[in-house]
């Protein structure tokens, strides 16, 4: 590895960010719609949800997790005006709910059919390894994102399983008899 270092660049970013393994959430929105009452319109919810690699924890006391979205996504409408989200950290077995979610163009709920409608409206995607029922508290412009402070209300603990991860540009996975081994060890399949 050469100790070089170069003028950051878009390319050289993107490509340095690419080596850090992230955590894989689909976050999902509700919020009213925009639609006036006088045009006979009655302001429907309008859902929103979309992948996101960057889910974080904030703090504990009081407990504040995060993400970010990019200010051209489709969602960022909807998450703009939502008082409520919920966080899902995807299951391995989950590939196909984060490419839909992270699919510009398409109707992600109509796609995608494991979900329900949950509190204040918000969709619950099913087979989550956990989810996080949360009231937005913060929304921070950050470049061309927006970073969304949360604090979780209600958590939902699904099945024990190995998480989905994002790495290199692609979806996948590390065992769970993996986790934990030194770098280095031998670990038989």
């Amino acid at each position: 590895m050469s100790g070089d270092l170069r003028p950051v660049d878009r390319e050289l970013f993107r490509r340095l960010l690419r080596r850090q393994a992230s955590t894989v959430a689909v976050v999902t929105a509700v919020a009213r719609g925009t639609d006036p009452a006088c045009l006979g319109g009655i302001g429907a919810p309008v859902r929103a949800g979309f992948t996101a690699t960057s889910f974080t924890s904030v703090s504990l006391d009081p407990p504040l997790v995060s993400f970010c979205l990019g200010d051209a996504s489709s969602s960022a409408p909807v998450l703009a005006r939502a008082e409520h989200v919920a966080v899902h950290l995807l299951a391995a077995d989950q590939r196909e709910a984060a490419r839909i979610f992270a699919t510009s163009g398409v109707d992600r709920f109509a796609a995608y059919r494991g979900w329900t409608v949950g509190p204040f409206g918000v969709p619950l995607l099913d087979g989550a390894l956990a989810r996080l029922l949360c009231r937005v508290v913060h929304r921070v412009p950050a470049g061309d994102h927006t970073l969304v402070i949360v604090e979780p209300l209600a958590l939902g603990v699904g099945d024990d399983g190995d998480p989905l991860l994002y790495h290199r540009g692609g979806y996948t996975t590390v065992p769970s008899a993996q986790v934990g081994v030194p770098a280095g060890t031998a670990v038989a399949a």
